[in-house]
């Protein structure tokens, strides 16, 4: 799941904001929370009559989460790639501005899916010490307990920090380790890659395909202005058709299809618009809040059927996700990311104070 930064090393007015790309992260999570199934496991009679889209939809809505990931590495090449570079001593601030950022929600979301479904025989103190440090993607089995889609934020983690290494080192580091990145995961599809998914195994290099891919987007920006839509609405295509077999289709989405789609949405003025950029806002709490009420929607709609009863409720849960979001967005997640940011720069002041000799 993907994030905007929130501190840069450059003065913060510097530093415009992507308006279209906060649209289009909105969308990828409700691609996540309202288009995958079990929302779309209808009866096989009616799912042969629907249209391409909805099947492709039930089939590979998984994978915005990767168009997250691309984003994402896009967005934090435009904070922290330009003007000042990011220094070592900068870190720190680094670090808790990522921290205040994912994981007061993330805490939160946890404690109450461990409420929610005390008993589950996966959700193990194992899993939720696992979940607390954000390992849940490196510890089996238990990377889809608790909280299932948190499985992304220890990928966004790794991301970070790979980057940050690199970043601190200078511009001709990263750019080795960007590449170094990108190769890695594609020599994991190729040698370990299975059709379909989503499986556990390419967690992390789905992670570092996108983020970095996001990154070489940023550094080619100037060039791929010059590109005419057609071309990248055709790429989008291709990369959403290709079929590959008996290997993964990852690669072709990550690099064909969802850059395509970045490219396109930096077009796309509407996306930036009042409404799109509400639901940007709010997509890490649509992320995160959507699993726990689909788990209890589920039921319901196994006992609905395929009606129009299917489709209210369908509705309501979706209704349900936009309102928890903007009540958490607004009361707890912007509130808490304030506080310990606040609170750490309070913390660097004083011990600058503390180490400056009077005159």
């Amino acid at each position: 799941m993907t994030v905007q930064p929130d501190a840069a090393p450059q003065p913060e007015g510097k530093v415009t904001r992507i308006a279209s790309l906060d649209g289009l992260r909105g969308i990828a999570a409700c691609g996540v929370a309202f288009f995958y199934h079990p929302l779309l496991e209808f009866d096989p009679g009616i799912m042969d009559h629907v249209p391409g889209a909805v099947l492709w939809l039930r089939n590979w809505g998984w994978t915005f989460v990767d168009l997250f990931f691309l984003i994402s590495g896009y967005i934090f090449a435009h904070v922290y790639l330009q003007g000042a570079p990011l220094e070592r001593g900068r870190i720190g601030d680094f670090a808790v501005a990522r921290l205040a950022r994912l994981y007061p929600l993330h805490l939160v979301t946890l404690l109450a899916c461990a409420l929610l479904f005390v008993g589950a025989t996966d959700n193990t103190w194992y899993a939720f010490v696992a979940h607390l440090f954000i390992m849940q993607a490196f510890v089996e089995p238990v990377t889809h307990t608790f909280n299932g889609p948190s499985w992304s934020i220890s990928v966004e983690v790794v991301c970070y920090a790979v980057f940050v290494l690199g970043a601190v080192r200078g511009d001709k580091v990263l750019r080795i380790v960007t590449a170094a990145a990108i190769l890695v995961a594609l020599a994991h599809f190729a040698v370990q890659g299975r059709p379909g998914g989503p499986w556990t195994g390419d967690s992390v290099p789905r992670g570092l395909l996108g983020f970095f891919t996001g990154q070489v987007l940023w550094r080619c920006r100037a060039g791929l202005a010059r590109v005419p839509t057609a071309v990248f609405s055709l790429v989008l295509i291709v990369g959403l058709s290709i079929d590959m077999g008996r290997a993964s289709s990852l690669p072709p989405i990550s690099l064909l299809a969802w850059p395509a789609a970045l490219c396109l949405a930096l077009r796309t003025p509407m996306l930036g618009g009042r409404l799109f950029l509400w639901l940007g806002d709010r997509s890490y709490a649509v992320y995160l809040i959507h699993f726990p009420v689909l788990i209890a929607v589920i039921p319901l709609l196994h006992s609905a059927g395929a009606g129009w009863q299917a489709s209210g409720i369908t509705l309501a849960y979706a209704a349900i996700v936009l309102a928890l979001s903007e009540l958490v967005y607004r009361r707890f997640e912007v509130p808490s990311r304030r506080a310990i940011r606040a609170g750490w720069e309070r913390r660097s002041k004083a011990k600058s104070a503390r180490g400056v000799s009077p005159a």
